[in-house]
């Protein structure tokens, strides 16, 4: 009997000693989050879902020109409709990237990395780009990628193209003027309320959509820039969960993003 149980002891662990080498483990070059965004039928089940949502509310917030989904926007009754886009997680998605590139980050790696693979998107994006446009709203992609010179490049921003083309590469046709990068003009810092608050000029923006708090809640990053005068913290990002509730799925609409963010820096 005891002979018995040995081998099926033996068996069993064998069994589950091959089983265990399918099941992805943690590490700082491939964590779960990395391998959950890449792999997970809920990755993707989820950004549908948030791009389904938008695009049912598109009807709605183009006929209610009384609407804005950026705070303090008033008087924008006769302006033209726009949606604002992050870029990275909310319209390319760069899993690929992240799984494998060479730590510590730095922004010339993506570039290249982008140079060098055709862009996938984030499932439902090119979908939800297509409704608004065909309901006559305008799509802004914004991107904290900076502008940056190579020394061996003539151009004095030569991201700005590569993530043209990268938009592009996903089916959905876009032009220069409507991407804009950090850095690319005088005060266009990390910090993307500035950029917002130039868009809301000419246009009423009825829909914020991205992958980071901080595409939605101006001041809400570790490292600070204009008009911010301090870093957000865990606490204060809290609060203004609170204090924007109105908007969470009402003009604003957040997609899971566990890889990196402005989230990994606050205390």
């Amino acid at each position: 009997m005891k002979t018995t149980r040995t081998l099926a002891s033996v068996t069993a662990l064998s069994m589950l000693t091959a089983c265990a080498v399918e099941v992805p483990t943690y590490s700082p070059e491939k964590d779960l989050a990395h391998l959950w965004v890449k792999n997970s039928a809920d990755y993707e089940a989820l950004t549908r879902q948030v791009y389904g949502v938008a695009q049912r509310d598109l009807e709605r917030f183009v006929a209610d020109t009384s609407w804005s989904a950026m705070p303090g926007q008033t008087d924008a009754e006769n302006l033209p409709p726009a949606v604002i886009l992050d870029i990275d997680e909310t319209v390319i998605n760069n899993v690929d990237f992240q799984v494998v590139f060479e730590r510590p980050f730095t922004d010339r790696q993506l570039e290249m990395w982008d140079r060098q693979h055709i862009a996938r998107p984030v499932p439902g994006v090119v979908e939800f780009i297509t409704a608004a446009r065909e309901a006559g709203v305008t799509a802004f992609f914004l991107t904290n990628r900076p502008c940056e010179q190579y020394p061996d490049e003539d151009s004095a921003c030569p991201q700005k193209q590569t993530v043209i083309d990268g938009i592009r590469e996903l089916g959905i046709p876009v032009e220069p003027e409507f991407v804009s990068l950090a850095l690319e003009q005088p005060g266009w810092q990390g910090e993307k309320v500035v950029r917002r608050q130039h868009i809301a000029r000419d246009y009423r923006i009825i829909m914020l959509v991205g992958d980071d708090f901080a595409d939605f809640v101006p001041c809400a990053r570790n490292s600070f820039y204009p008009p911010c005068t301090e870093p957000a913290t865990r606490a204060s990002r809290a609060a203004d969960v609170q204090k924007y509730e109105q908007y969470w799925g009402n003009g604003w609409y957040i997609l899971p993003g566990p890889m990196h963010g402005s989230w990994t820096s606050v205390r």
